[in-house]
């Protein structure tokens, strides 16, 4: 699977390109603004792109009313397909949000069933009782989304809503060439719709990616074989900034032996969940670390981890942004992207995650580990590389079993002899592949 090797960028569009926060029907032809961002995302390193949702909606994107066409703030379906070839023939895959469990209210289907009741055709594609209220006052009851009215739950169990959907892709596929799909609440979705997704989509496109959005619990339940190829690892995102607040390593390095380590008890040995330090739900990581001279070293960890990195939009140069302040302050526009030495120091480490089988693929095993400071190992057959980090403000001098002599810095190139003993400065971090 492509997204195994790769290194995503996420974009939330509606957000990105400035457009109104509910939809005023007025086109705008907002969504070639990527193109201009191309060479950035390129030189970031980066060669997925996962846009939040796209098609016609309410307000946010999550309230969508028709999946068939671009919404109007951001442009035309031809916009799009443009945007789309020009990411393709740089090489960089895309990914679109698959909103799937809810629709918003202008949804065309829900307003069929307002309009004629128990006569619509339609009124089984949702959870309508006609004796009840909403809170709207429409005069039917219908279930919302964890009690939002403005997102009306669809019925997945209906092989109508399915047959439509997945008609839905099909055109997605032949009229942008997408290569995968980042599903909505996937915690929330029939599991038999997600099986059947699955092997409709492999149908489609043999190497077609599926991501769900997973907030907790055992992910081999959504991702496996049958479902999606990968999961949003919420566990680690938490351990990784807060190992950082409380300079407590143990955090993130325990939830990693407990998600990949060598033990048979070990949960996703082998799997590939999406690591990321924030995304367009919560703070944005300059403003979550209380220490600002660890930006550089979360990213080291996420690119070192076991896992398929995702850098958010603004964050790659310490753009800030704080959930407490409405979606809107996570979802900023941005004239144009910056560069700076946060944003040279993740191009390299997305460039070193691509360019190690071992960060890609490999196996992880805890070397060395104190609150302040950690050295564990990816290992993969022909490539091996040690990941060091010293939150500390101090240096630390650690002796332990390398097993080789020396090693090259993934990030800066440099040398590291192992003899001796081996010398962390303080906020350090280094991606050592064996040699």
């Amino acid at each position: 699977m492509w997204a195994y090797d790769s290194v995503f960028y996420q974009i939330y569009p509606l957000g990105f390109c400035g457009a109104p926060r509910t939809n005023d029907g007025n086109l705008q032809h907002r969504i070639k603004k990527v193109k201009d961002w191309i060479s950035h995302i390129q030189n970031l390193g980066c060669n997925a792109v996962y846009f939040g949702p796209v098609f016609d909606s309410d307000a946010h994107g999550y309230d969508t009313r028709d999946y068939s066409k671009i919404d109007f703030r951001l442009g035309t379906n031809e916009d799009f397909a443009d945007v789309c070839k020009a990411l393709h023939e740089a090489g960089i895959r895309v990914v679109l949000d698959g909103v799937f469990n809810h629709v918003g209210r202008g949804f065309w289907a829900f307003q069929d069933v307002l309009k004629n009741r128990g006569d619509s055709p339609y009124k089984d594609w949702l959870y309508i009782n006609f004796d009840g209220n909403d809170g709207y006052q429409d005069g039917l009851w219908y279930e919302g989304w964890e009690g939002h009215y403005e997102l009306v739950k669809l019925n997945l169990q209906n092989p109508a809503v399915v047959e439509y959907l997945f008609g839905c892709i099909r055109k997605w596929i032949d009229e942008f060439e997408i290569d995968g799909l980042r599903l909505d609440v996937a915690y929330m979705l029939d599991r038999n719709f997600l099986r059947q997704l699955r092997t409709f989509t492999d149908s489609c496109k043999p190497d077609f990616f599926l991501l769900g959005e997973v907030l907790g619990g055992d992910y081999r339940q959504t991702m496996n074989e049958e479902m999606c190829h990968s999961v949003t690892n919420y566990e680690c995102y938490k351990g990784l900034y807060s190992s950082f607040n409380n300079l407590n390593l143990f955090e993130i390095v325990h939830s990693l032996l407990r998600q990949f380590g060598p033990e048979n008890w070990t949960l996703y040995r082998g799997m590939h969940p999406l690591s990321f330090v924030d995304n367009h739900d919560v703070t944005r990581v300059a403003s979550i670390l209380s220490n600002k001279k660890h930006l550089p070293l979360i990213y080291v960890l996420m690119a070192g981890m076991p896992g398929i990195p995702c850098v958010y939009y603004g964050s790659e140069w310490g753009a800030t942004g704080r959930k407490e302040d409405g979606d809107a302050a996570l979802r900023v526009c941005f004239d144009m992207p910056q560069e700076n030495s946060l944003t040279n120091w993740v191009a390299a480490c997305a460039k070193a995650h691509r360019a190690s089988d071992a960060l890609c693929n490999g196996s992880f095993r805890s070397l060395v580990l104190q609150n302040q400071y950690c050295i564990f190992e990816r290992k993969s057959e022909g490539d091996r590389v040690l990941v060091a980090v010293n939150a500390g403000d101090t240096a630390v001098h650690v002796d332990f079993d390398a097993g080789a002599g020396r090693a090259r810095d993934l990030l800066t190139g440099e040398v590291h002899d192992f003899g001796g003993g081996t010398e962390l400065p303080p906020y350090f971090a280094a991606l050592w592949q064996i040699f």
